[in-house]
């Protein structure tokens, strides 16, 4: 199984820090957020990897390179401006293949094992998305989840994560480089009941903001 780190994000809310480096680059206990990520996904026994990006992106392949001193092999897909996620997904299909992937986005800082993912069969479904309790900045949540099925509606409410398996047929709608948004696919998928979920009660943060990024490190120092 592959997976694919999205880090396409202008990182606007993060602005003056993303002004000359990309938000996935930003650093929690001195290791960059994209880097932790690469490392649990390795630590899951996922050896390639994908990722998109977009603004300041020549800097994500600076520190990165091929992946060799994770274990693992990477790829990147460049956006030469930032397709959303399901655009950027859909870009980067010919990377990913055919089978079912991981997507994670490259702003999160987590506890999640990844293994648990890709040893998962969707079955019929498009999708199997990770939720987490509603953090205090995203009270209302996203969609319910009754058993293991997702809805785009429904009590209680959960957030998702950012983490979600996925097959390629979600993103067929959309022509490469064009822009597409993750939730309206995944919401048609889920009136076709098409959506599995979990929820993550672990470390799971959205650095989303620089006051996060703050709290953060003051949490994990």
């Amino acid at each position: 199984m592959r997976a694919m780190i999205l880090a396409a994000g202008s990182g606007v809310r993060m602005r003056p820090l993303t002004d000359a480096k990309p938000k996935p680059l930003l650093e929690v206990r001195g290791k960059a957020l994209i880097a932790w990520l690469v490392e649990a996904l390795a630590r899951a026994g996922l050896r390639e990897i994908v990722i998109n990006h977009a603004h300041l992106g020549h800097l994500i392949e600076a520190a990165l390179g091929d992946g060799g001193r994770f274990g693992v092999t990477i790829g990147y897909s460049h956006e030469a401006q930032a397709l959303e996620t399901a655009g950027g997904i859909a870009k980067a299909l010919p990377l990913l293949g055919r089978e079912p992937f991981i997507a994670v986005n490259g702003d999160l800082f987590c506890d999640f094992d990844f293994a648990s993912l890709a040893s998962r069969a969707l079955s019929r479904n498009l999708a199997h998305l990770v939720l987490v309790p509603n953090p205090a900045h995203h009270p209302e949540g996203d969609f319910g989840l009754v058993g293991s099925e997702v809805h785009a509606e429904g009590e209680p409410r959960w957030t998702f994560s950012g983490i979600g398996l996925y097959r390629a047929e979600l993103f067929e709608e959309i022509s490469p480089g064009s822009k597409g948004q993750l939730a309206q696919l995944l919401r048609a998928a889920m009136a076709r009941r098409q959506v599995s979920g979990e929820i993550h009660r672990g470390v799971w943060h959205d650095v989303g903001t620089p006051e996060r990024l703050d709290a953060l490190n003051a949490l994990v120092a």
